[in-house]
């Protein structure tokens, strides 16, 4: 399983949000790009970033999200404003190694399949859940559909990965949500991300085993203390089959 350290951008800091709300944002004092190279150090394979900012169509990040790409050393995962097609292809050319897309999925669903064609294997669909069904416009806005329904209209085209947030796991019971996750995990024909289960290292060890639960996104636990990076990393490591020996 990939482990995605994810850094969260609103004016130019590091924080974290609760349930997406920006109005409140708990601001890490980490300079991000430094925290971005610290990841990479402690042997993550990806990064992940979401810019909050450019959710509204701020883009104050552009300048600090493209110095991350171009000095970080691992590829870059980037979400969080993408609207239209020609902003997808303006980061990919800045280097970004794969482009997040949720709102846009939900409102045009064919821009995006026409964007995973042109970028086959650099499109992630974020798939955010509350209170059984997709949400959009930063958790703002429920859709009318089932997340199974929504991975459903996407079975066909060449996805990277399809991230799973189950917004109702701050809230809720971890059970449900690892019910969901091992759900979804089991209908999608691409590798799943789990994001918001990934509080502990004892968390990582239980999604560790979820069928084909491919990575998990881990942020808030990487800046409060909770998960360190390297630990987490030797707790999902692949384990080696010991073999009979024959004399």
């Amino acid at each position: 399983m990939i482990l995605y350290p994810m850094i969260e951008l609103f004016d130019g800091r590091c924080v974290s949000l609760f349930r997406g709300r920006t109005d409140e944002p708990h601001i890490w004092h980490l300079d991000p790009v430094e925290k971005a190279k610290s990841f990479a150090k402690s042997g993550a394979e990806w990064l992940q970033i979401t810019d909050f900012d450019a959710m509204s169509g701020d883009e104050r990040n552009t300048d600090l999200i493209r110095e991350i790409i171009r000095t970080v050393g691992i590829p870059v995962q980037l979400g969080g404003g993408f609207r239209s097609l020609e902003r997808i292809a303006e980061w990919i050319d800045h280097g970004a190694g794969r482009i997040i897309v949720g709102t846009l999925a939900l409102h045009q669903p064919a821009l995006v399949k026409e964007a995973a064609k042109l970028f086959p294997d650099q499109i992630v669909l974020a798939v955010d859940v509350f209170e059984g069904v997709v949400v959009s416009d930063g958790w703002r806005q429920k859709s009318a559909f089932t997340p199974s329904a929504f991975l459903k209209a996407f079975e066909n085209d060449p996805m990277a990965a399809i991230i799973v947030t189950d917004i109702d796991a701050n809230i809720g019971d971890a059970e449900d949500s690892i019910a969901l996750i091992t759900q979804l995990a089991g209908e999608a024909k691409t590798q799943v991300i789990a994001r918001g289960l990934s509080r502990t290292l004892d968390d990582l060890s239980r999604l560790k085993y979820v069928p084909f639960v491919s990575g998990a996104l881990i942020g808030r636990a990487l800046f409060d203390g909770s998960i360190d990076l390297e630990a987490a990393l030797e707790v999902v490591k692949p384990e080696i089959e010991k073999r009979a020996q024959f004399i």
